[in-house]
Formats: C-alpha cells, sequence, structure tokens
C-alpha cells in the first residue's frame, strides 16, 4: 500500500517526469545515496531502481568526503483519495470449470502525506567537487554491478519527503457470488469444488502511520564510468550512465523497436507487435486444455496488481535462468497458489528455458511478455483486464488490436457484435482510454486514435490483450 501511495503521488505532481516513486519503507533514501538502476527485458518497461547502503563518499578513492550544499524548500500539501467501485458479471467456460461470477468491490486508498519538503543538492558545487575525484574500482558494490551489463549508477541528487508525522489508509469491501460449479484441478494440487450459491464478503481496513523525514520520491542523477574509475555526471535527461566495459557488451534487451523515430505512432504500434508475433503464436499453438488453463490462471492474477508484480518477479528470475523459491517473495497465500500452477503448467510444456541474446522463443519468454506488459499498466488498467478475460472478449479486443495498429478503423461486421455489446463495450473502452487509446463506436465502425502523451501505454495494452486473446484463441 505505501508503494501505491508513492506511484500515485508521483503520477499525479511528476508523471512522465524526473521523479522515482519509493517502493518500500525499509529503502533509506538520503541525499548522494548511491542508486542502481536495472535496465529490463523489454525496451518499454520501466527501469528498476534499487537504493543500496552506501553513499557516493563510500565508493570514492581519498579521505576527503563530499561535502554538497543542499537547498531546502517547501514542496507542496498532498492528500490524496483514490477509490474504484467495481461490479462485473461473468459467465466463462474453460475446460475444467463452468463459472458464473458475480462481483462487486469497493476500494478506497487515502494518502495523507500532509505537507512536504523538497531537498535538493547544488548540482554546479557537485561538479566542482566531482572534477578530480575517482571512483575505488575495487569496492565490492562497483565489482557486483559491472558485473551485470544492464544496471548502471545514479545518486539521488533531489528528494522529497515528509515533513510531518502522516498515514495511508486502505479500506476494501468485497463481495461475489458464485453460482455453477468450479472445478480447480492443477497438475501438483488436490481438486476442489464449489457447487452453485456459494456467497464471498470480505472487509478489511488497515492504516499505516509514516514517520517524519521519510522519503517518497527521490531524482537521479546517473553516472558514466570509465575503467580508470573516473566518472562524470549525466545532466541532461536524454543522457545514460554506465560503465566503459559496457560499450562492448551485446544489448540484452528484447523487442527493440526498429521503426523510424519519424514514423507514425500506429506504424511503430504495428511493426513493434510483428516483431513479438512468435511469442503470441506459440502460446496459441499449446494444447487447448493448456491454453485454457494458462487464461484461467492469469484471470485469477488480475485480480490482485500485488499478484501481477509478484509473478512478473518471479519469472524474471527465471529468465536470468535463476530458481526462485516462492517463499523468499512476500505474497499471500493465494498468490503462491495461483503462480504455483502457472510454473506447473510452464513445466508441464517442456520449454522451461532462459531468455538470452539470440536464443530461440519459448512458453517462458511468451508468458513473460505478457507479465511484463500487465506490471506496467495502472491498478485501474489491471482490474478491467481481469473483467474482460472472457474468450469471446478477448477475441473481439484483439481485434480491436488490429484496429489500434493498422488504419485506425474496424467494420462491425468483421467482429462479434454481441461480445462487445452494452457494458462489456463500456469496459472495453474504459480499458483502451486509460492507457491512451480512444475508441469510437459509429453506426457501423469502430475508430480507434492513439492519444500523444508519454509512454509506452499502447504497446502495453497490445501485448497483454493480444497475449491473453492468443491463450483464450479457439481451434
Amino acid at each position: 500500500m505505501f508503494a501505491t501511495a508513492t506511484r500515485n503521488f508521483v503520477e499525479e505532481v511528476d508523471r512522465g517526469g524526473f521523479l522515482i516513486p519509493v517502493s518500500s519503507l525499509n529503502d533509506t533514501v538520503a541525499l548522494l545515496t548511491v542508486v542502481v538502476k536495472r535496465k529490463r527485458f523489454w525496451f518499454w518497461q520501466r527501469p528498476k531502481y534499487l537504493p543500496t547502503d552506501f553513499h557516493l563518499n563510500d565508493i570514492l578513492r581519498g579521505d576527503s568526503p563530499i561535502q554538497p550544499v543542499v537547498v531546502e524548500t517547501d514542496f507542496i500539501k498532498y492528500n490524496g483519495t483514490y477509490g474504484d467501485n467495481i461490479q462485473g458479471n461473468v459467465d466463462a467456460s474453460f475446460i475444467h470449470s463452468n463459472v458464473n461470477l458475480q462481483g462487486k468491490e469497493s476500494t478506497k486508498l487515502q494518502s495523507s502525506f500532509g505537507s512536504l519538503k523538497k531537498e535538493e543538492v547544488d548540482v554546479q558545487k557537485l561538479l566542482e567537487d566531482s572534477k578530480e575525484r575517482v571512483l575505488d574500482m575495487s569496492h565490492c558494490l562497483i565489482q557486483q554491478t559491472k558485473e551485470k551489463h544492464r544496471q548502471v549508477f545514479g545518486i539521488v541528487k533531489e528528494r522529497i519527503l515528509t515533513s510531518q508525522p502522516c498515514s495511508v489508509i486502505v479500506e476494501v469491501q468485497q463481495g461475489a457470488q458464485c453460482g455453477g460449479a468450479l472445478s480447480l484441478c492443477g497438475p501438483k494440487s488436490p481438486k476442489v469444488l464449489l457447487k452453485e450459491n456459494g456467497n464471498l464478503n470480505k472487509d478489511s481496513n488497515v492504516t499505516m502511520e509514516i514517520p517524519i523525514h521519510t522519503t517518497i520520491a527521490y531524482g537521479l542523477i546517473e553516472l558514466e564510468v570509465k575503467q580508470d574509475g573516473r566518472y562524470k555526471l549525466c545532466l541532461m535527461s536524454d543522457t545514460t550512465g554506465g560503465f566503459e566495459v559496457d560499450s562492448h557488451a551485446a544489448n540484452g534487451k528484447f523487442g527493440v523497436s526498429g521503426a523510424s523515430s519519424h514514423a507514425s505512432e500506429n506504424v511503430r504500434l504495428r511493426q513493434d507487435l510483428e516483431q513479438l508475433s512468435d511469442h503470441f503464436q506459440l502460446l496459441s499453438a499449446l494444447p487447448v486444455t493448456t491454453r485454457s488453463s494458462l487464461l484461467q490462471q492469469f484471470t485469477k492474477v488480475l485480480q490482485d496488481q500485488g499478484a501481477v508484480s509478484a509473478l512478473q518477479n518471479v519469472l524474471d528470475h527465471m529468465c536470468l535462468d535463476k530458481r526462485l523459491a516462492l517463499g523468499d517473495v512476500t505474497m499471500t497465500e493465494s498468490q503462491k497458489q495461483n503462480i504455483q500452477a502457472i510454473l506447473d503448467l510452464l513445466e508441464k510444456s517442456g520449454q522451461v528455458e532462459s531468455i538470452q541474446v539470440g536464443q530461440s522463443t519459448s512458453v517462458l519468454t511468451a508468458l513473460h511478455l505478457i507479465s511484463s506488459a500487465m506490471d506496467e499498466m495502472t491498478n485501474d488498467c489491471i482490474a478491467v483486464l481481469g473483467m474482460c478475460c472472457r474468450p469471446s472478449v478477448l477475441e473481439a479486443m484483439d481485434l480491436l488490436v488490429q484496429c489500434v495498429s493498422g488504419k485506425g478503423a474496424l467494420p462491425l461486421s468483421s467482429m462479434d457484435v454481441t461480445a462487445l455489446s452494452g457494458d462489456a463495450f463500456e469496459k472495453t473502452e474504459h480499458l483502451f482510454a486509460s492507457c491512451n487509446v480512444s475508441l469510437k463506436r459509429d453506426a457501423d465502425t469502430v475508430k480507434a486514435e492513439i492519444n500523444h502523451q508519454h509512454g509506452n501505454l499502447p504497446l502495453v495494452l497490445c501485448i497483454a490483450v493480444r497475449g491473453l486473446a492468443s491463450l483464450a484463441h479457439s481451434d
């Protein structure tokens, strides 16, 4: 809930800008703290930022520490309340189940950060102090970071912090009715049967007290590090840091757009999706029982933002050829069960392989692609997408993806109109709009237009929809 609160704060005050939300209260972020920026597998993924326990002075040679000049100013007074009221009626048929679910959920998150302060390093003074300084290239943090070519150093140049005790409050009210029969039977789990007229109601109210002087967001200056330890501060937003040895290393990012920067957004989107088409085709070619079970499990994961992030974390480690025990990841028991079911299905497919440059597509890379796209979405988008996971709706939405990446218009005669009638079309329209894509439905045509805004949300939406639609594909 703290990570959600800080992410909402940054989205409000600096959307697409310089600030990075603090994701954990355990992260101690001070000025000149060394932060490791980890580039991701897919070019459209936001990088991960990992604050370390070290200050710039800790990794410098010499006994004379840099003493930065710090300017403190009042920032803003911030109190935010975010609420979702979601109602859904899902009638779905999977290989192992027939489900009729009627659900209602009301969520309210209140972030009362109060009056916030901003601390900022005098960059001109920092430049002067850094002129003759050299990093200690034998330092263990530098050695470990250099070994991983997608990681670079940054130092905290500014931070937003609380000036008084404050709180984050989450209130959740859930209610659901289950009709028909739901049979859950994974390869390593016992069979569970829920018969008709099941009811579930759950309320929760959690308050987190945030102490004074807690950093909730920060900004970085990246470092360009030479082999002899000399470094430069990357002052421009379009200048990125790194270690000199990285210049000869292979680029480990996948799905890099080959489209010209002058091409239209529709053309770039279409070319990006074409580069990823092998992943979607591989999922469509899986046995129908495997696809149906995977779609069922992804539908469950989409009910919880935490589960999406946890799944992404697990698949990230697997793609690095590292097995991660689910017990080492913070998640609920139900999240563990859902993710374990996906891992069991992945193992059953016989294509568990690590992601490496030049390696052929595997089911692992394809599932990692889908989860990465979902993890880039907002909580609102994830909730709506989870309510649209009926095979007929996903197949209709996939046609809309073709519309977005194509000519921008689609005759209603070319799609199953009944799948997107009434409430379903409203949810689809809301989902696309949340990802910067406008849908307009005329008498016999649906038109799609990409809004010109910062970020890769249209591509993220298309990847998530196309990936799930590949699992819903009917033979």
